[in-house]
């Protein structure tokens, strides 16, 4: 490949959690969102700003860009008016006082060891201390009376300050002194961590505004609350991919086009309320894609949208059969579907999955040399084309695995990409404006980046049942609706608890192949919102929402947090 036309190598990081709070009480019931904004989004943040010659993909879901901006405000209106701080774990950081109940100390210790222990806790000497100490009280929840307040705050300041971003770590000066003090944290000391706390989270949002405006990321969204839309569209997409599935009783998502529509749409005003500009690329939620799916986001004037890589084989083979299947260009081309305007491309599963599921144990050196050399070899097999190779992957959940959040990996990646003569870090929007090579298909296969089918939300007895659960509740707004039973607030109240419903991540670990904590926090977080709009409509929820319908048995890799875009044998 010539040094006029270097391989264009895409990184696009997505950034989403789902909505973990309680839309009646006000109350957070997981703390993952302000965890992962104080680790992840700062990190991920900082290393684009330190290479100002790098570029990236930053996508984000609207209804995490509405999370961290709530969070925000809460710790400014806890430091400035003593406002309430409604997330548990992060008010009893600053709680003057703690659980002295036995059973509520046990909560708030499991709470504070749900971090990688290898990575995080065994890192600091003080925190990796705390933790053994809290194992025969976990076991023996009656000794919990006997330890002591110094304790639980200790453990909840190290909790934090083992989530603090390690951009952060190296360089703020509160964050070496507390380290080297390693114990008897004082209220004054939880306090000014929360400060910290607060400071990343308010600049969370403001910092990729930022590097999208001098023109180092793009920023793409994802529609509202992340649902998988071909399946909102037509349930029966599941069986383009996977034509044995099972699938729900319901014959189909009741008004499934329109809450799609609703989802791109609000998403689009949520995304432009905090970035001032609107986006021209679209993940849709786990590169869930159909036919009709990237029909409707051309229509909103969409210029690229992406997906996994078997989407692509799959939508190929049906096309053309085995043959088109098989060519080492297939995923470094941008693809239109029939007429369409719309350009799909496709993640590189091998080395997105390199990123995500193996570099972690090498040393950084060494990862990035191996990733660089499998894109030379991919450069040099295709000279003097105009091609883009994309990296997609979850932007939050594989950096606890690495050393140091991923530090020395990522500064590495970018420095070496950015500087290298015949790789060219680039964005979607920048291939098309640059000419990459488009292809056509005859025909979308419908699925999504894990494996290539919906496996992943449908066809498990536990996923059919959250669907027909949801299209009970569905059906019941409708009702409602129609009868003139809510308007006003109340109706945009449950327009949008009915969203925070329809997101994917409770499919995602309904499922007894995920561990137990992970499928009992979601199983009753979806039975929750379920409720609540119920409850917002002015019906009584059903009986079967006060029961537990989804258990987890399993210890899948990485805890579940990520799949791997292809089957492993």
């Amino acid at each position: 490949m010539s040094a006029s036309e270097p391989l264009r190598v895409v990184l696009c990081w997505h950034m989403h959690q789902p909505q973990y709070c309680d839309l009646i009480s006000g109350e957070y019931k997981l703390p993952w969102t302000y965890l992962h904004a104080i680790k992840d989004y700062v990190d991920m943040a900082a290393h684009l700003e330190a290479v100002p010659e790098a570029r990236a993909v930053i996508n984000f879901a609207p209804v995490l860009l509405e999370q961290l901006d709530d969070y925000a405000a809460q710790v400014r209106g806890y430091l400035r008016d003593h406002k309430a701080i409604r997330d548990p774990l992060l008010a009893a950081l600053v709680a003057p006082v703690l659980p002295t109940h036995p059973e509520r100390r046990l909560e708030l210790i499991n709470a504070c060891l749900r971090v990688n222990r290898e990575r995080v806790i065994d890192r600091f000497p003080s925190f990796r201390l705390l933790a053994e100490m809290a194992g025969p009280f976990i076991g023996h929840c009656d000794y919990l009376t006997y330890i002591s307040e110094q304790y639980l705050a200790d453990l909840l300041f190290w909790y934090h300050l083992g989530w603090i971003g390690e951009t952060v770590r190296r360089n703020d000066l509160r964050v070496q002194r507390w380290q080297e003090q390693g114990r008897n944290f004082t209220l004054h000391d939880r306090r000014e961590l929360l400060v910290l706390i607060g400071e990343l989270l308010g600049g969370v949002i403001d910092r990729y505004a930022a590097l999208a405006a001098r023109g180092q990321i793009e920023l793409s969204v994802t529609p509202y609350a992340h649902p998988i839309a071909p399946l909102m569209q037509d349930i029966a997409s599941a069986r383009q991919a996977m034509p044995e599935v099972a699938l729900p009783e319901m014959e189909r998502y009741p008004d499934g086009l329109a809450r799609t529509d609703w989802h791109i749409r609000e998403g689009l005003n949520v995304f432009e309320q905090y970035f001032r500009r609107k986006p021209t690329g679209c993940w849709p939620a786990e590169g869930g894609v159909s036919q009709q799916s990237l029909e409707l986001l051309e229509e909103y004037g969409f210029r690229w949208a992406a997906s996994g890589e078997t989407v692509l084989r799959n939508s190929l083979r049906a096309g053309g059969g085995e043959e088109a299947v098989g060519g080492t260009d297939a995923v470094l081309k941008g693809y239109r579907v029939q007429q369409g305007k719309l350009v799909c491309f496709f993640r590189d599963d091998n080395l997105s999955d390199d990123i995500g599921f193996n570099y972690s144990t090498w040393h950084a050196d060494d990862a990035v040399a191996n990733l660089i050399h499998n894109l030379e070899n991919i450069a040099a097999a295709h000279p003097g084309r105009k091609l883009a190779l994309p990296i997609i992957l979850d932007g939050e959940n594989a950096w606890e695995h690495f050393p140091e959040n991923g530090y020395y990996f990522l500064r590495t990646l970018y420095e070496r990409l950015a500087a290298h003569p015949t790789l060219r870090l680039s964005t979607f929007s920048e291939c098309l404006d640059a000419g990459v090579e488009i292809d056509s298909l005859s025909q979308m296969v419908g699925g999504s980046w894990v494996y290539g089918t919906f496996s992943t939300w449908i066809g498990d007895r536990d996923k059919n049942r959250g669907w027909d659960m949801l299209a009970d509740a569905k059906r019941a707004y409708d009702l409602a609706l129609s009868q003139g039973g809510i308007d006003g607030d109340q109706a945009v109240a449950a327009q949008l608890q009915l969203a925070i419903c329809e997101g994917s991540d409770w499919f995602w670990w309904f499922g007894d192949y995920n561990p137990a904590d992970s499928v009992s926090d979601f199983e009753a977080l979806f039975r929750l919102h379920l409720s609540n709009l119920y409850q917002l409509i002015g019906q009584e929820p059903p009986e079967y929402l006060a029961h537990a319908f989804a258990r987890g048995s399993g210890s899948p890799t990485m805890g579940g947090t990520m799949r791997h875009g292809k089957l492993r044998n």
